[in-house]
């Protein structure tokens, strides 16, 4: 298909923004996403518990529960 770009979902690149889960560990101080603030963007910050994404890459945000339980995908990190 000769013309028609392609693109490919991965790992490289991109700075600190919770994409990538060997940038995530458990006590690292990050913004999530919850699931009832995706359409308003409303970050709530914590540090990670546990991390709940299993794939490497993940592209809306790694999914992790928060010290506090509250569940979110990572929009940014904050630092240890």
């Amino acid at each position: 298909m000769a013309g028609i770009p392609t693109f490919r979902l991965t790992s490289e690149g991109g700075g600190s923004n919770g994409q990538r889960r060997e940038d995530i560990y458990p006590g690292l101080e990050v913004d999530i996403i919850l699931k009832k603030d995706q359409r308003s963007g409303k970050r709530t910050r914590g540090i990670v518990e546990k991390l709940l994404t299993s794939a490497a890459f993940h592209s809306r945000g790694i999914k992790v529960r928060l010290e506090d339980g509250q569940v979110g995908r990572v929009a940014e990190i904050i630092g240890d």
